[in-house]
């Protein structure tokens, strides 16, 4: 009832829905969720004892629904004694879904061992383009055939692999650390391997590809043109996040990220806000943008200066914002800024600040105090992001100390 109440642009986005299907007791089909619906073939191997279930700790999901949120069709195994079998029920799954598209040149994820009989089955199939292994166990060389990425977890592992799989070492992590719900989960370590498996795996499966920059501008056309929260929120993965690095805000999770930008972003923001893009680079996961936030601060903006009352001043802050794209959605958007910037712009950063140490082993004479310039630009870091030769370099190195009466 509150749904049909609200204003069009509050009403909810339908997310990408599709059940899991049993193909058999320990295997699924996921088809892919994202807004396309379709997309390659991808075998997931796990083993019956991994915690494969939601984490409360992270917003990271398991393997085998972030591969579908990827936009694959993904054909779980849970590992029993009929791998030959199990393989080909997973591939004939793939191969007869309406939702899964190309056919016949899938990729293969284990995280979990297979004995040498496993892998010269799957090393002679041919449907499996390509192998990502996850385990702790290297996979033998009868596989060279087939390309092969290696996610070796622990510093004692060697990445030297002439002829046999591509190798990333991940010193930092234990075995099992991609996987959210298990004790050894490592969220930087995961993140990276899955952006190089993504590097790894598409050019192999043919896909699955998507215009990142136009999904980006999409995402900003209903934060910023239209502003519209349910659309904005529309964009993003069932569980998002969002984090402005310099004032610690935005939201984790769904709940916290829609009411974030409900009640502190999307109407908050005054109505002069533009952004100038200054560079942009796409990966095969990401968009990463430098651009110019540009407004005028009539309004408490309590993500960009929380609790700071309105000053009429205009602001031109150079931004960074690192947006990960998982398949046609967005998951997480990273953005920092220069915080004294802008409170300089604002007239509430002094130019000269206490010192309290001594300088050169000395301290101040009585009645004196020291006090440092402080090293902090204004307007001129935007206009300098946006033309190098708008300022002069290195004017800071003339800053110093000076001794004023206490």
């Amino acid at each position: 009832m509150a749904n049909e109440m609200a204003p069009p642009e509050e009403t909810p986005v339908p997310l990408p829905a599709a059940p899991t299907l049993a193909v058999a007791s320990n295997i699924v089909l996921q088809p892919p969720l994202s807004r396309r619906g379709s997309g390659p073939g991808l075998v997931l191997i796990v083993d019956g004892g991994l915690p494969l279930g939601h984490s409360d700790k992270t917003l990271d999901p398991p393997p085998l629904l972030k591969w579908a949120e990827e936009g694959f069709a993904v054909a779980q195994i849970t590992l029993a004694n009929a791998f030959g079998q199990d393989l080909q029920r997973a591939i004939e799954a793939l191969d007869s879904s309406n939702e899964c598209s190309p056919k016949g040149k899938y990729g293969l994820i284990t995280y979990a061992p297979i004995l040498q009989s496993g892998e010269s089955i799957f090393g002679a199939s041919t449907s499996i383009a390509a192998i990502v292994n996850y385990s702790a166990v290297l996979i033998a060389a009868a596989n060279a055939a087939k390309p092969i990425l290696w996610h070796a977890a622990g510093a004692n592992i060697s990445s030297a692999n002439p002829g046999i799989a591509t190798t990333h070492v991940y010193p930092e992590a234990s075995e099992n650390f991609v996987i959210p719900a298990h004790e050894n989960y490592h969220s930087a370590s995961a993140a990276v391997s899955h952006t190089r498996t993504l590097t790894f795996l598409k050019p192999l499966t043919e896909g699955p590809y998507f215009d990142l920059e136009a999904i980006w501008n999409e995402h900003c056309l209903y934060e910023f043109g239209e502003r519209a929260v349910e659309k904005t929120m529309g964009t993003m993965v069932e569980e998002p996040y969002v984090n402005h690095i310099p004032t610690i805000t935005g939201g984790i999770g769904r709940e916290r990220l829609t009411n974030f930008y409900r009640n502190h972003f999307i109407h908050s923001n005054p109505p002069d806000t533009s952004l100038e893009l200054v560079s942009r680079t796409v990966g095969v996961d990401r968009v990463i943008d430098e651009f110019v936030f540009k407004c005028t601060h009539d309004r408490v903006v309590d993500w960009l200066v929380p609790g700071i009352p309105p000053t009429g001043k205009p602001l031109e802050v150079p931004f960074t914002s690192i947006v990960n794209i998982r398949g046609d959605r967005l998951f997480h958007e990273h953005i920092a800024w220069d915080q004294a910037t802008l409170l300089r712009q604002l007239g509430l950063l002094p130019e000269y600040l206490p010192f309290p140490y001594p300088v050169n082993g000395k301290s101040p004479a009585p009645g004196k105090k020291f006090e440092y310039r402080v090293p902090v630009a204004g307007v001129e870091t935007a206009r300098k992001l946006v033309d190098e030769n708008s300022v002069q370099s290195n004017e800071m190195f003339s800053y110093g100390i000076r001794e004023v009466d206490a």
